[in-house]
């Protein structure tokens, strides 16, 4: 069973009043979940200011059912600066023995100076791929993930300037994904960025 909800418009389109919904029957039946770090404060209640308010927020919902949890994206400083998003990782797994044991990640991966359509359908969808693929290993998938993201991302902003002309900002027409060019790097992708284990 692998059971999959990210939230790329739970609160920007969705009434608040539904919040509950989301927060107490459909986190519960979800193996990963990949809030944003506005969301995953919604979700529980709770501020994130620093790395350890973030891993307790993580504690949280995974207490609420999720096996996998990704902070996808968060206001928090890392140590590269401030021109690099800090995206924090979560795995609580069981053994045979009942025992539960957890693995957290951080990354860091530069911001990209445009807004994109698509990028959290995009995440959400690897992800579930690469843990499908690896398990036991959720530094590896989100290298997988986040590599390729930055991949698409970096191909995508070079095309839309070419075609936008020198000195243009690009229209959003422009900036849609290129996924079918970034084919390889989805499938195959170059790890650019590494995850640091907590």
């Amino acid at each position: 069973r692998i059971v999959h909800y990210h939230f790329p418009f739970l609160f920007q389109y969705v009434p608040k009043d539904l919040l509950p919904v989301y927060r107490d029957r459909v986190v519960p039946v979800a193996d990963i979940i990949t809030p944003n770090q506005f969301e995953a404060e919604l979700l529980t209640g709770r501020k994130i200011h620093t790395e350890k308010e973030a891993l307790e927020v993580m504690d949280m919902l995974h207490a609420m059912g999720p096996e996998t949890v990704v902070i996808t994206s968060s206001d928090l400083q890392g140590s590269l600066g401030s021109d690099f998003l800090i995206a924090l990782g979560s795995q609580r797994k069981t053994r045979a023995d009942g025992t539960k044991v957890t693995q957290r990640i951080r990354m860091e991966s530069p911001k990209v100076d445009a807004d994109f359509v698509g990028t959290g359908d995009l995440f959400a969808a690897m992800l579930l791929a690469w843990t499908h693929k690896h398990p036991n290993n959720l530094k590896v998938a989100c290298e997988k993930t986040v590599s390729a993201m930055q991949h698409v991302l970096q191909r995508t902003i070079k095309c839309a300037k070419a075609h936008a002309g020198k000195g243009n900002k690009p229209s959003p027409a422009q900036l849609e994904l290129r996924m079918v060019q970034s084919k390889k790097d989805i499938e195959n992708p170059e790890i650019i960025i590494k995850a640091t284990e907590l």
